[in-house]
């Protein structure tokens, strides 16, 4: 019997993969476990990705890159008429309050990065178009690099404690960074 053409092989490949890494973690990931979730041959996995940093590499460019990206996301928010401190309070409260699965994946990808030699040259293009991002809306580059650092602390420490999101909390740190610190009192606002 003749192999079976199936084009979108690869695809379904990279989208078990990030099911798996959005449900249970880079940890679950393996090449078995991928072909079990995209329900291919596990032949499959290895022939269109030979490591599972390969793989990796593909899908945080899938989640990173793309038209549902969070960074595409922010920068269609961004780009209103709202003040940049009103916006990104508003757009972290919806993060908190949304569901945490694609945050945590998204940073799962993020971190994969500190041990996996292959996969930083795709999280350091992903920090870098994230800072060109807030930079359209700053004051200067350094303020874009701070508050996407303090941007993606907020969120690891969110996502790393039972804390409630504060608003006002979150507000006045980013109008420390931002430079207007009497924005950031008044928890409040909108």
């Amino acid at each position: 019997m003749g192999r079976r053409y199936d084009p979108e092989r690869r695809q379904r490949i990279i989208d078990a993969a990030i099911r798996i890494v959005e449900l249970k973690g880079i940890a679950a990931l393996s090449h078995r476990a991928v072909a079990a979730e995209a329900d291919v041959p596990l032949g499959s996995t290895t022939y269109h990705f030979a490591s599972l940093d390969d793989l990796l590499v593909a899908a945080l460019e899938q989640v990173t890159c793309g038209p549902q990206s969070a960074i595409e996301s922010w920068d269609r928010e961004l780009a209103g008429d709202e003040p940049l401190l009103d916006a990104l309070t508003r757009i972290l409260e919806e993060y908190a309050s949304g569901a945490h699965g694609r945050i945590r994946l998204e940073y799962e990808l993020y971190l994969a990065a500190l041990r996996r030699p292959p996969v930083q040259p795709v999280a350091a293009a992903w920090i870098d178009e994230w800072v060109e991002v807030v930079g359209r809306h700053t004051a200067d580059p350094a303020t874009a690099r701070a508050l996407a650092a303090l941007i993606d602390g907020l969120l690891l420490q969110f996502l790393l404690t039972d804390r409630p999101f504060d608003r006002g909390e979150v507000r006045s740190a980013l109008a420390r960074v931002i430079g207007d610190p009497g924005a950031g009192t008044d928890s409040d606002r909108s």
